[in-house]
């Protein structure tokens, strides 16, 4: 009997995409290869899951409520924070997954970084595993123990969501075409491919 599995969609949203506040650089790219694995997934009764950034309009990790430049870092209650520019603010443009995105797709959403005081890269936890969203208990809910990975971005979103689903005890592959990063410095989507590797998802 084959694992239940899921398609994890990280963040394909317009702020990370170009025209977006928080821009990664061919963040646009990840559409068609998500569409194609979603339809995929879909066709086989597996869900596809989309997470979505979704930040009260005052976040604690956005520069301007910092008073700090965007792209800098620092600490946020007593976490490292980079210091991110205005993005993915709830209900707004930014916030909104990718107008390419076949959201007819999508079988399950998850939110996360609702909370002002501290970021959530995860999908799954916030950055201090203080508090879990509601991905983990949905996907047990459901059976599910095989997770593939793609989305936004690979050095920090993705990386983190599938650090923290490898810890739960999932078994996850990472879709590489399907991943942008943000690369504050350039070597850091290597890096970060390189860790998840180590930990044992298997990259594809």
């Amino acid at each position: 009997m084959r694992d239940r599995q899921a398609l994890v969609l990280i963040d394909l949203q317009n702020d990370f995409c170009p025209g977006g506040a928080l821009a990664v650089d061919e963040g646009e790219q990840t559409i068609a290869p998500a569409n194609r694995l979603a339809a995929e997934f879909r066709q086989r009764g597996d869900a596809v899951i989309a997470t979505l950034d979704w930040h009260p309009p005052d976040h604690g990790s956005f520069a301007s409520r910092a008073g700090t430049q965007p792209w800098t870092t620092g600490e946020l209650y007593g976490l490292p924070q980079v210091w991110w520019p205005d993005h993915c603010v709830q209900h707004s443009w930014g916030a909104q997954l990718h107008p390419q995105l076949n959201q007819a797709l999508l079988t399950h959403q998850v939110s996360k970084g609702e909370n002002p005081d501290i970021d959530s890269y995860s999908a799954f936890f916030d950055n201090g595993h203080r508090q879990q969203t509601a991905l983990h208990a949905w996907l047990q809910h459901q059976g599910i123990t095989a997770l593939t990975v793609m989305g936004l971005a690979t050095d920090y979103c993705v990386k983190f969501s599938v650090l923290d689903a490898l810890a739960l005890g999932y078994r996850v592959t990472v879709v590489t075409d399907g991943c942008r990063g943000v690369n504050l410095h350039a070597s850091d989507s290597t890096l970060a491919l390189e860790e998840m590797a180590l930990k044992g998802a298997n990259i594809v």
